[in-house]
């Protein structure tokens, strides 16, 4: 994506990859940092990131969330290791 196009082309950010996603506002931040961004867009690129940000917030707290539900089960099979001497099969 250039700094001039135009937003209403960028697929949305649900659709696409967390590593994408992340690239895609590195491209962003680095079109802000280097003054790349034409005026005319530049509303919609800080949009557009704010999307992204969002986006990956909503993944990581997810991710965070499904591992902290899996922990009670790691932590009883770490249990019966530790009961019979051997790790479980």
């Amino acid at each position: 994506m250039s700094a001039g196009e135009p937003e209403a082309e960028a697929r949305p950010v649900a659709e696409i990859s967390y590593a994408d996603a992340s690239a895609e506002l590195d491209e962003i931040i680095r079109q802000l940092d280097e003054g790349l961004v034409d005026v005319d867009v530049l509303e919609s690129r800080f949009r557009r990131a704010i999307e992204i940000v969002e986006e990956l917030d909503r993944r990581i707290r997810g991710a965070r969330e499904r591992v902290d539900a899996l922990m009670p089960r790691l932590d009883a099979l770490g249990g019966e290791a530790g009961a019979s001497g051997t790790p479980p099969a």
